[in-house]
């Protein structure tokens, strides 16, 4: 019996490849994939030439997967291929020259540009499809809508704040340090007992926000606002002041409205870069700034004996705050690597994700 080699038709999307051999009723059909990368088949059927054993051979352009799913019906034999990597291919075999026996599948043919907007196509019409089987929550409007209003009155707060030093910065200069507290606490009062509710969110499922280091950060600079500068009057007019004020609030006038726009599924690049970047000289900066706030407090806390704790005469008079405060730095420089780990760990996340998306 003569062999012979069928007509072979292809097409191409970015994962797969179409292959349609024009054999009708085909028996004996034997698809192989060798180590090669080239694809073996085998069958007897009704060709060109008549009742025949027919076979052809094709080495790919690039490497492919080795499951093969084949269709064999009363006018030909169906072979889709999946590709290694998802993209275009110049041509389908490694040689240069075309085999005889090979054309363009014109039913399946699109060029690239059409094969993309294929697959963008499918990606919508899955995602609807998930998101239809997924139970909607009927209060994600109220939530969304809670959310957006409460990022937005503390980007305005802390705006308030940021704008006030800087201009007070370029009208008075060096003299600003010194009144910042007079001038700003009242706002970041605020703006901080806000701040608690961003340690409530995470329980509440409203956000997946972690709730340790949300409370580290809310705790941390509640304890710098209300228990150094807000009970000591002697700290208030102290120049760390606006150092703690500034970093705090440059920070945050990028992190709110960050989330705001997150709230109604809208994102500025730039802002989104800044939002995680801008923290990593900033908050240890702040940090920093806050250590010696605390530091410049401990002799004020020992002469005050502010928040002492009376002692029975034998042990002596009284145990100083200022020990807890001691103590209080130390667990500041650990809660600064708890949440520099928490944001790096966040930021990798999102960028990486966004490389999967491009590729």
């Amino acid at each position: 019996m003569q062999i012979l080699t069928p007509h072979v038709y292809w097409a191409q999307r970015h994962g797969e490849i179409f292959l349609r051999v024009e054999l009708s009723d085909a028996t004996n059909v034997d698809i192989r994939l060798l180590e090669d990368n080239t694809l073996q088949f085998r069958a007897q059927g009704h060709g060109a030439k008549g009742d025949n054993q027919y076979e052809f051979s094709l080495e790919f352009l690039e490497p492919v997967k080795p499951e093969i799913h084949q269709k064999s019906t009363q006018r030909q034999v169906d072979i889709k291929i999946k590709k290694r990597e998802e993209r275009w291919w110049q041509r389908l075999t490694l040689r240069q020259k075309k085999p005889v026996f090979l054309g363009p599948d014109f039913d399946r043919w699109l060029d690239e540009s059409d094969a993309e907007m294929e697959l963008q196509a499918k990606e919508k019409i899955n995602k609807i499809s998930v998101e239809s089987r997924v139970r909607k929550d009927p209060y994600l409007g109220l939530k969304k809508g809670y959310l957006f209003m409460y990022n937005l009155v503390q980007f305005l707060g802390f705006s308030w704040i940021f704008v006030n030093m800087t201009v007070r910065l370029f009208i008075l200069g060096q003299d600003s340090f010194y009144d910042t507290f007079h001038t700003a606490a009242d706002m970041m009062y605020f703006c901080q007992m806000m701040a608690v509710l961003e340690v409530i969110n995470p329980l509440l499922g409203l956000v997946k926000t972690k709730f340790f280091p949300v409370m580290i950060q809310v705790a941390g600079r509640n304890v710098i606002l209300f228990v150094i500068f807000g009970s000591l009057e002697e700290m208030q007019n102290k120049a760390v002041v606006f150092f703690v004020f500034y970093l705090w609030s440059t920070i945050e006038i990028f992190r709110y409205p960050f989330y705001m726009l997150a709230c109604i599924d809208t994102e500025w690049k730039l802002l989104t870069w800044l939002r995680y970047s801008l923290w990593i000289p900033l908050y240890p900066l702040g940090v920093v700034a806050e250590a010696v706030a605390v530091i410049q407090s401990l002799p004020i806390f020992d002469e005050t004996r502010l928040f002492s704790i009376p002692l029975p005469s034998v042990l002596g008079r009284s145990f100083s705050f200022s020990y807890t405060l001691q103590l209080y730095l130390v667990l500041m420089f650990l809660g600064l690597f708890i949440n520099f780990r928490h944001l790096y760990k966040q930021r990798r996340r999102r960028y990486r994700s966004r490389k999967k998306k491009v590729q």
